[in-house]
């Protein structure tokens, strides 16, 4: 009797899985996609994409080392290559008529590997990964500003070297080292006058991910992480006549904006990357059916509720710029489903609340970090001579944030939309 209804569990779960697939490749196929938290990627590496970043207690391949060390305790030794290309598709309204950007594609990297290390139970690890990254590109002409050129981007790579360490067959612990870089530039000018920090600069942190899994039973594991606040260097540029405005004038020849004026010389300013903790469960209702959900907080506010920049301003040694970030809290669904020994097909579902309040759009036109809801779609074939070859799809829904005006002048609201787009693929190998 336990026989049969184990065999009808795993036929409904057949259905169930292949109805979400299915469901998932009608939404996202279209625009083959990816999405972020704030701007941080949903998932690291196409396992944890195709799971929709649902892996803190489902670790699938070494790319678990940036999101719970303590996971590389029960993945078999490997490596693992994983490439993809990114799509985001931004719009703004800076209150002269929309417009969209015009750079839309980037190429994101991440190799990792785990293997046994020094002693029984000890396994070392790690990678290198691209994790994070916002950005856009912006140009209007004719409005009454003059040109408006609006550019940011913020690039980061991050380097985790971890261990792990299986205490007994049911609880393992893990540490990373997080070492990495990161590449900010921006500008938003008006008629040729604004803030113009636009010359490549780069900047170095340091902070430490601790990770835990527990294995319950064989049907039930339970995982935790948590990543410290990464402590950056100074990003520093040399640059000639800067201006941030504050307010608008009416001049004789039009609108004017006036603000805070800087003059030439070195311009310096420090981008941490936040604090964040993660807490699941991986749950097998039969053997080949697997359900992960995750929770996730960011500290967001912590990092980016201003941005202050040093330099020769006149009369004041720095200017804040307020952006306002608020903490965000993601939850994560992922479900995997052993087909055959060479099969695995993979589906997922991630919402994370806005870190951008409507009331903040104004001062975030180039930081569009506000997207909320994704859907991903992946599979696992297993190849001859332990190589494997994974791919994932993700598609985050389009959301447009409405609010305020430019100065407060009576034109139309400000507004920001973004969606995000991304296909990738993983070439792994046993050892």
């Amino acid at each position: 009797m336990r026989g049969i209804w184990i065999a009808r569990l795993e036929k409904l779960g057949t259905k169930v899985l292949l109805c979400v697939f299915t469901i998932a490749v009608i939404l996202g196929w279209p625009t083959m996609s990816w999405a972020t938290n704030g701007y941080q990627l949903i998932g690291v590496g196409q396992c944890s994409m195709g799971m929709g970043g649902a892996v803190v207690a489902a670790p699938c391949d070494p790319m678990v080392a940036i999101n719970n060390p303590a996971g590389m305790a029960w993945i078999p030794a490997q490596t693992a290559f994983s490439g993809e290309i990114f799509n985001p598709e931004r719009r703004t309204n800076f209150g002269f008529g929309d417009v969209g950007s015009h750079t839309n594609v980037y190429a994101i990297p991440a190799l990792g590997w785990s293997a046994p290390a020094f002693r029984p139970n000890l396994y070392f690890g790690g990678g290198i990964f691209g994790t994070s990254g916002l950005g856009v590109n912006y140009l209007q002409p004719n409005t009454p500003l003059g040109t408006i050129q609006a550019f940011s981007s913020i690039d980061f790579m991050q380097m985790a070297p971890a261990v792990a360490f299986k205490l007994d067959d049911k609880f393992s612990v893990g540490i990373a080292l997080d070492v990495a870089a990161e590449q900010v530039s921006f500008n938003q000018t008006f008629g040729g006058q604004g803030l113009n920090l636009t010359s490549p600069t780069w900047a170095y942190g340091v902070g430490a991910t601790l990770g835990g899994m527990y294995k319950v039973n064989k049907k039930v594991n339970l995982g935790a992480s948590y990543k410290s606040e990464m402590k950056f260097t100074s990003l520093f540029w040399q640059e000639n006549q800067e201006f941030v405005p504050t307010g608008i004038t009416m001049a004789s020849q039009g609108i004017q904006p006036v603000g805070v004026q800087g003059g030439e010389g070195s311009y310096r300013a420090r981008l941490n990357y936040p604090q964040q903790v993660a807490f699941g469960a991986a749950l097998h209702p039969v053997p080949k059916w697997l359900v992960s959900v995750e929770g996730q907080w960011i500290n967001w506010h912590a990092t980016m509720n201003q941005f202050t920049v040093y330099g020769p301003w006149v009369g004041t040694p720095s200017v804040a710029l307020p952006l306002h970030w608020q903490n965000e809290w993601v939850a994560n669904l992922g479900t995997q489903y052993d087909v055959n020994k060479k099969w695995q097909l993979r589906a997922g579902y991630a919402y994370g609340g806005n870190p951008i309040k409507s009331t903040d759009m104004p001062a975030n036109l180039i930081m569009p970090a506000i997207v909320t809801t994704a859907v991903t779609v992946g599979a696992t074939q297993k190849l001859p001579m332990r190589w494997s070859l994974t791919e994932a799809l993700m598609h985050s829904f389009k959301n447009t944030v409405t609010d305020g005006t430019l100065f407060g002048l009576p034109l139309q609201a400000t507004s920001a939309s973004m969606s995000e787009n991304s296909i990738g693929i993983q070439i792994g190998y046993y050892f």
